[in-house]
């Protein structure tokens, strides 16, 4: 009897253990080929849409650029002649009337550029801080802020050349007729204050953004930060430098770069003012390849000039992505 409880209670062996999910033979069903597949079949039409707006009209044109296609073979693309890369040579040559003319709209365009964004910014920086603490009005005043950037370029352009009209515009009307600064009406359109005209009506339009993305920013700031710096006895600028400021920096890097890009590539402002042919102290750089291809019928160097744009703007992009990058793992 103690033989046979003495075998009753040896244990029982362990189960073998299922194999590893890795070695189990996978069972494709078509549920889940089905489930697998949902997300590219709905990013198809995006990814669609986006070859057909960006990149095929972007493939065409550098395509282009390296045909002389002249308004003599705009009925028949593919009958122009192979250009190779005169139409690259003719627009970098400053010896050239073309290339000169490039190369004063690119220090223009890029002039332009840093004085619109570095406005843009400050002035959007500076009116989120003041709406960042709760008060009376907040909301309507944010609203307020915004009608800039809602409206349509076109019809905030259009507006600020009524604004800048010689005769009857409110610029001059405030300036000589209430202000009395100066005794005769400017010209706002022409000479060298068109250069000024331009960057007002750019900044007027861009700084709206930089408010709603700086105002995004602050809302990611933990209030007890700020408690304890005035428990500290910090002051208002030393909380916005030593608090503010730094916690901005990641939606500073992106804004700033969308700013630049967006404004060197700004097309509609300098149009509706100045229409075709802009004043030589406010011809951009999307004003010129216009005027190359639309005006005097040089589809080919137009296209040259654009992809040259392209190259620069892509450039630019990845240096300014390699500091920022840089600059944030030196801080980690």
């Amino acid at each position: 009897m103690a033989a046979a409880t003495d075998v009753s209670r040896t244990p029982a062996a362990p189960a073998p253990a299922p194999p590893p999910a890795a070695a189990r033979p996978r069972r494709w069903s078509w549920a889940r080929v089905r489930r697998a597949g949902l997300p590219y079949l709905l990013l198809l039409p995006a990814v669609c849409f986006e070859l057909l707006v960006h990149v095929v009209p972007m493939l065409v044109g550098i395509w282009i650029s390296f045909k002389q296609l002249t308004e003599f073979f705009i009925r028949n693309w593919g009958a122009a002649p192979s250009a190779g890369l005169d139409n690259y040579r003719f627009a970098l040559n400053i010896d050239n009337a073309v290339g000169s003319a490039l190369l004063q709209s690119f220090w223009t365009t890029l002039s332009f550029t840093l004085l619109v964004v570095a406005l843009s910014w400050f002035i959007g920086t500076g009116a989120a801080l003041l709406l960042q603490d709760p008060c009376r009005g907040r909301g309507l005043l944010r609203t307020y802020f915004l009608v800039p950037y809602a409206l349509p370029a076109y019809t905030a352009a259009i507006t600020w050349e009524f604004m800048f009209q010689r005769d009857n515009g409110l610029v001059n009307q405030v300036l000589v007729h209430e202000l009395h600064l100066t005794s005769v009406a400017p010209f706002w359109l022409i000479g060298n204050n068109s250069f000024v005209a331009l960057v007002v009506t750019a900044v007027w339009r861009t700084w709206p953004f930089a408010f709603l993305v700086v105002t995004a920013g602050l809302q990611n700031i933990p209030g007890e930060l700020y408690e304890a710096a005035a428990i500290d006895g910090a002051g208002m600028w030393q909380r916005i430098r030593r608090i503010t400021m730094p916690s901005l920096r990641p939606v500073n890097q992106v804004l700033l770069l969308v700013l630049f890009l967006w404004n060197f590539n700004d097309f509609n402002t300098p149009y509706v003012l100045f229409g075709n042919v802009a004043p030589p102290q406010a011809n951009l750089l999307s004003l010129q390849i216009y005027d190359t291809s639309f005006e005097n019928w040089n589809f080919g160097s137009g296209s040259a000039m654009s992809v040259l744009l392209l190259l620069f703007l892509l450039l630019v992009t990845a240096v300014y992505l390699l500091l920022t990058n840089r600059g944030r793992n030196a801080d980690a």
